[in-house]
Order: C-alpha cells, then structure tokens, then sequence
C-alpha cells in the first residue's frame, strides 16, 4: 500500500497545524460559525444533530493494520468506543468534540492518514474494488492509477471549488464491485491487444436525480489518463450548473447536454490539455505502483477447503462458504468480515473490534485491510490453512456473522438518528428488516437491501433489489419501497413500487415483497432476476392487494 513520503506528510501536518489555529478562534469567538463552517468541513467536521461528525479518507478503503489501530484509538478516546464504516470506504465518528478535533487529526496524520477533502466541492475519496490485488478476475491491481488520480487530485487549484462535490471509482474486471456506473466518472481498467486503458463512464449518481452513467469512451490509453481526467473536470467546470445545488451534479449537465455531446466537448478539451504535458511519467508510475506489488506468497498448493476436518463444523462450513472468496494466488483466500449482525447496526465496529481486525491482517493478511462500500471488511490476503484461526478470533470479536450479500447484509446511512439532513430514521428499520428476515435469508439467497433516510441516498437505495427511501410526510417519518436496482456490472435503477408506509408497515411490505419472490421464482433465480423477469405487478399485488 501506498506510503507517504516527506511531501506528503508536511502538507499533512501543515494542515493540522492550520486547522487547530482554526479551531482555537473558533472556541475564543473570533472566527464565527459563518466563517468557520468551510474551514472545518475542508477538514472533514461536520455538525450533525447532536455532536460534530468526523469524516477520515481511507484512500480506495486500504487500511494498514497501525493505521487501523490508529482508528480504533480514536473510537475508545474521542467518541463512544465506535466508529461508523460508510459506503464511500471511509469511516465516521459521530460524537466529537470541536476543541479535540485538531488532536485527533495530529494522531491521524501520525500514521499517515487526514480528513482531508471528504467533503466540499471538491473530488472526495477515490473508490476501489476492496478485492483489488487479490481478486482472481482483474486485469491488474487498480489501485495505483486510484493513488495516481488522488494525487493529482489533491489540493489542485481548478477542481478546489466544483459545482458540487464529485466522486470517482476505478475498478479492473468485469465483476463490478464498487459501483463505477452510479459514480461522476467511473473506470473499468480494461487491456486490449496488449495495451492498458480505461473504458471512461461519466455521470452517474444517485441522489435527488438518479442516473447509470454512459460510458463516453471505450477505450482510453493508459498514458493520457490524468489529461483525459483533467479534461472532463474542465468541461463540467466550465459549463456545470452553480446557481441551483439540485442542478449543480455532473450527472445533470451530462444528461441534459447527452452523452455523445459532453464526450465530444471532452474529447475537444484533451486535444488542448494532451499537449500541455501533464500525464505522469512511466518512471511516476511505476514509483507509486511499487507500494502495490503483490505480497510475498508462499509457493504452496491449493489447500482444497472443499474437504477436510475443519468443515465438520457447520458453522466453520457456513462462514467458509459466504464469507471466503477465491484468491489469484494459490493456498490464499480473500476473508470478507460481516459488520451487520442481526440487531446491529449497518457499518459500525467497536474499538475492540477494530483492534481485532488489526491483530488479525497483522498476523495473517500481510498487512492489510480493506473497507467495502457496502460496509463491511476485508482481509485480501488469507492464507487458507490459517482460517480456522480467522473464523475462531472473528467468532470471539461477534464479527463471524455469514451473511456476505443475503438479507440481513443491509447498507444504512446513519439517518435521522444522527444527520441534520435526513427525513427519517434508516438503522431501527434496518435493525427490524434483518430480524424479520434472517430465519429465511439463506432460502433467499443474494438480496441486497439498501435503506437512506433521505432523498440524498446515502444508504444507496436506487442501488438496492430492494430500496428503502425515508421521507418526511407532513412530519411523520415515512417509507417508500423500490424494487430492481443494481449497483453491479448489470447496473440498473430502483423504482418506486407504490405508497408508503410507517415503519411497522414496512418491514411487512419488505417480507411480503420476499415471501411473493419464493413463490414466484423458478429454480437458481435471485430475487432480481425474478423482478427483471416479472416485473413489479405480481409484487405490488402482494403488498397493497
């Protein structure tokens, strides 16, 4: 993984340094909230309903085991002993107090980490695939041109101030497993004839205006990658909406100009910026891909976790199999760790917890964690004979719940419980859908279950097979269902199905709606396929009648 050098860790220290002289006028009444609020939001602080909210980047959701440590020092100091994993691979703490903030980003800086620039205009963290360098399926690691694109990104004077905030992800297979569609601009690493490129989607979201964004360009050269990039930020600098915030998303000016006409006013720009010489040099390249070399594996042959005494225990079997995925390397397996037991809630892990998965990538994962943007963990590298032990400590941490992409799998934003924007609450009724739902999750098979509590979709609900949106309705908390989303390679948006309903009435829509699937599918077809195939009426007759 990426390590900073001295660059990095003096612009890093600098802005610690800055933001508590910030802080210190803000506390003695010189600076106003007015003229304090962009200040602290570049810092990633945000004032929520009852407490300021911490937002800290983990670049592409890669976490060494200290810099872990290092977050789970922050729950048991700073907040409540826990710390919230969202679904942009960052994590938040809710309960911060303003004259600790600048402390707590000196002991992130302390082991290469900030808040930097996870919210404001600006481009926030670059998502990943969290199988990136241990997937069987990807072209190549695709996390160096995400580190490449972030520091270009950084701190760039042009894209300081965008029309609206603005996300990316890179992704190199045609398993999609970070949303590329449902981003501003989204890269799906791609080799043709022997060439490294990108094919480039630009414009999608989710929000007020959903929208799966069109691929503008099939194929870009590896080696015009950060002009291409520029050009399209200049494009939507130029012409992107800064008189209306609803209007102000790429995805909009991309939609109203259409696909083809924002690709040729891109491909006009990189005419321009391609002679300016900006693409990073091979020898930049291959400096930042050398922190991504692949770890040093042991030559080993497939255990075959197919046989064996250790799959005698039905719950050591049942983890193996939903929660362990294959690795490129023989003997490893990618370990995907639950943050969603049945009563809890969607991405929050204790600071015991955090250690654990510190002690546990330490000792058996090279080194390394990932965050999912569906709010759970990852440790890429596991060799297969050392599992048991995995499952065993993950068993005593209350993390071996084995549920990876069933029903009780459910992302939920922080909601009304915590955020000044939302409409309603999203954890207690993702906290009572998992509870209806468990006894039969494993009969249901994949159903991924997306809960926001407000209109600016957090929780990914459009995303959803089945979408919750809170709303607000003349004061009382209501809930809408939508059915069909996708945030994968066949990504697709979620409808509305019909009225909503109070939260006792939606998680009995929620089980009518999987109860009408059982009766309806035909063998081997998951929830989706069997909506895509029907449609909605067989599921609004079963809810409404």
């Amino acid at each position: 993984m990426y390590r900073y050098d001295s660059i990095d860790q003096a612009l890093v220290d600098a802005r610690v340094d800055e933001f508590r002289d910030q802080v210190s006028r803000r506390l003695s009444g010189k600076l106003d909230e007015d003229h304090f609020k962009p200040l602290r939001l570049k810092n990633g602080l945000y004032l929520q309903l009852h407490a300021y909210m911490l937002r800290v980047a983990i670049p592409y959701g890669t976490l060494s085991s200290r810099q872990m440590r290092m977050l789970g020092h922050i729950a048991r100091t700073y907040d409540r002993g826990y710390g919230h994993f969202t679904t942009r691979q960052n994590i938040q703490y809710n309960w911060i107090r303003l004259e600790q903030a600048p402390d707590i980003l000196a002991d992130l800086a302390s082991v290469e980490m900030h808040a930097i620039q996870t919210s404001g205009n600006c481009i926030r963290n670059i998502s990943s695939d969290q199988y990136a360098g241990a997937a069987a399926d990807e072209v190549e690691d695709p996390r160096p041109w995400a580190e490449l694109l972030r520091q270009w990104s950084s701190f760039h004077p042009e894209f300081s101030y965008l029309p609206r905030k603005f996300k990316i992800a890179v992704i190199a297979s045609e398993t999609d497993r970070a949303a590329v569609r449902l981003h501003d601009i989204g890269l799906q690493l791609r080799k043709v004839d022997g060439q490294t490129g990108f094919r480039v989607f630009v414009g999608g979201g989710m929000g007020r205006t959903p929208i799966v964004g069109p691929a503008i360009r099939e194929f870009l050269p590896a080696d015009q990658f950060l002009s291409y990039m520029e050009a399209i930020l200049r494009v939507y600098n130029r012409h992107g909406r800064r008189d209306n915030i609803y209007k102000a998303r790429i995805k909009i000016l991309v939609s109203e100009l259409g696909a083809a006409e924002f690709a040729a006013q891109v491909e006009a720009e990189h005419a321009h910026v391609l002679a300016l010489g900006i693409d990073a040099p091979q020898a930049e390249f291959d400096r930042i891909a050398s922190h991504f070399a692949p770890p040093a594996f042991e030559s080993s042959p497939d255990s075959g976790l197919d046989s064996g005494p250790d799959l005698s225990d039905p719950g050591f079997a049942r983890w193996v199999e939903r929660q362990v995925v294959a690795h490129k390397a023989p003997g490893y397996a990618i370990v995907n760790i639950s943050l969603k037991p049945v009563g809890g809630i969607p991405g929050d892990a204790s600071a015991d917890q955090i250690d654990t998965v510190a002690d546990l990538a330490e000792r058996h994962a090279f080194d390394e964690i990932r965050v999912t943007h569906a709010q759970n963990l990852v440790l890429p590298h596991v060799r297969k004979a050392d599992l048991r032990t995995v499952y065993d400590a993950l068993v005593a941490a209350g993390l071996a719940d084995a549920n990876l992409d069933l029903a009780t799998d459910i992302i939920a934003c922080p909601g009304l419980d915590y955020c000044t924007l939302a409409n309603a609450r999203s954890i207690p009724v993702a906290q009572r859908i998992a509870e209806r739902l468990q006894p039969a999750e494993s009969d249901l098979g994949e159903l991924k279950i997306k809960i926001s509590g407000c209109i600016n979709a957090c929780g990914h609900h459009h995303a959803g097979h089945i979408g919750i949106l809170g709303v607000d309705r003349k004061g009382v908390e209501n809930y809408q269902i939508l059915l069909g989303g996708s945030g994968a390679e066949d990504a697709s948006l979620a409808k509305i199905l019909g009225p909503g309903f109070d939260e006792d009435g939606v998680v009995d829509a929620v089980e009518k709606v999987t109860a009408a699937y059982r009766r309806l599918r035909t063998p081997g077809e998951r929830f989706l396929d069997t909506y895509r195939r029907l449609g909605a009426a067989p599921f609004k007759e079963a809810v409404y009648g």
